[in-house]
C-alpha cells in the first residue's frame, strides 16, 4: 500500500488526488494516473473552488443586504416627522404620542434606500474581491504553480502601491463613512468648503456637485474637512424684513404674518411647509430700520423657492402698509 502512494506522488505531484489515487490503484499505470488527475480531477476540483466561492459572495450578498435594509429601517424610525402646518391644517400626530395618522409624512425615505444601496455595495464587493482572490490562489494551486514568488511578488507590488496610492485609500475611506454616517445624499444642497451646491453623484472616491451657477465640481472624498448640509431631514426658510424707523412695527409683524400665511396656504407650497411661519422678533436695530426675522419650517430643499415667494409676498402686503421691504 505505501507503494502504491509512492508511486501516485510520483505520478501526481507530493499531494495526488482521489482520482490519481483511485486510477492508479485500479491500472497500476502512472501516466493514465496523471493524464485522469489533470484531465478529470484538477477540473473538478476548480470547478468545485469556483462553486462554492459563487456560493460564498451569493450568500454573502443577501446577508449584508438583510443586514443594511434592518438598520437603515432602524434609523429611520426616527425620521417620521409631522406636519404641523399652517392654522387650518390638521397636525398628524398628537401631543400626547399617539400614532400618526396616514398623512404622516416620511423625510427622507429615498435617502436611506440609496443609503443602504451604496453601504450593501460596498460591503458585497468588499467581500466578492476577498473570496474570489482566496479562489483565485487555490485555483493556481491546483495548476501545480509554485505560489510562494506570486505571494511574494504582490506583497511588494501591495507595498509600492500603498505609498502611491495614499490618497485614493484616504478618498475611499472617507466615502465610506460619509455613506455610513449619512453626511449628505444625492439632490441634498451641501456646503463642502472647497464647493457648494446640489449632490449629483456620490461614489468611493469623489463626490459630484453642481453648483448655483452651472459649474460641476468633482470633489474628492479626501480633501473634504467639513460638510454644511441644508436639506437634510427638513430646512428652514428664512427672511429678514426691514421696517423702516418710525413705522408701526406691531401692525409690520401682523402684515407678515398675514403676508407668510397666505404664501404657504397656496398649492405649490402647502404640502412642503412642515411648521406654521413664525416671526421670531427684532433680529437687527440699524440706521435705515428695525428688521424682523421670520422662519418657516420645511421639506428638505423646498426652503429657497419658498423663501423667495415669501420676500415677493411680504413686499406687497408691505406696500400697502408703507412700512417697508424684506431684505434681500
Amino acid at each position: 500500500m505505501l507503494l502504491l502512494v509512492v508511486a501516485a506522488a510520483d505520478s501526481c505531484g507530493e499531494t495526488p488526488g482521489a482520482v490519481c489515487d483511485w486510477v492508479y490503484d485500479r491500472t497500476g499505470n502512472g501516466k493514465l494516473a496523471a493524464a485522469a488527475d489533470w484531465f478529470v480531477g484538477r477540473p473538478f476540483t476548480i470547478l468545485v473552488i469556483l462553486l462554492v466561492a459563487w456560493l460564498v459572495t451569493r450568500l454573502a450578498r443577501r446577508l449584508v443586504r438583510r443586514l443594511t435594509s434592518r438598520i437603515i429601517r432602524s434609523d429611520g424610525l426616527a425620521s417620521l416627522t409631522p406636519v404641523n402646518l399652517i392654522p387650518g391644517r390638521t397636525a398628524d400626530k398628537t401631543a400626547d404620542g399617539a400614532a400618526p395618522s396616514e398623512n404622516t409624512a416620511k423625510v427622507g425615505e429615498p435617502r436611506r434606500v440609496a443609503r443602504a444601496s451604496s453601504i450593501g455595495g460596498v460591503v458585497t464587493s468588499s467581500i466578492s474581491v476577498f473570496v474570489w482572490s482566496v479562489a483565485a490562489i487555490m485555483v493556481i494551486g491546483q495548476l501545480g504553480i509554485d505560489l510562494a514568488p506570486l505571494i511574494a511578488g504582490a506583497g511588494i507590488a501591495g507595498i509600492a502601491i500603498g505609498f502611491g496610492a495614499q490618497s485614493l485609500v484616504r478618498d475611499c475611506l472617507a466615502g465610506f463613512f460619509m455613506i455610513v454616517e449619512d453626511q449628505y445624499g444625492i439632490g441634498d444642497v451641501v456646503d463642502l468648503g472647497a464647493a457648494s451646491g446640489v449632490v449629483e453623484r456620490i461614489t468611493l472616491r469623489t463626490t459630484v456637485v453642481r453648483s448655483q451657477d452651472g459649474t460641476l465640481w468633482h470633489v474628492p472624498n479626501g480633501e473634504v474637512r467639513r460638510v454644511g448640509n441644508r436639506s437634510q431631514l427638513w430646512s428652514v426658510a428664512l427672511v429678514d424684513v426691514v421696517v423702516p424707523n418710525g413705522a408701526p412695527l406691531d401692525d409690520a409683524k401682523v402684515a407678515v404674518m398675514e403676508a407668510a400665511a397666505a404664501t404657504c396656504a397656496e398649492d405649490r407650497f402647502v404640502d412642503s411647509v412642515l411648521e406654521a411661519p413664525r416671526v421670531l422678533g427684532v433680529e437687527d436695530v440699524g440706521a435705515d430700520g428695525v428688521s424682523l426675522r421670520l422662519v418657516t419650517k420645511t421639506a428638505p430643499g423646498a426652503q429657497f423657492e419658498l423663501q423667495r415667494a415669501l420676500r415677493e409676498a411680504i413686499k406687497r402686503r408691505l406696500d400697502d402698509f408703507g412700512t417697508g421691504t424684506p431684505t434681500p
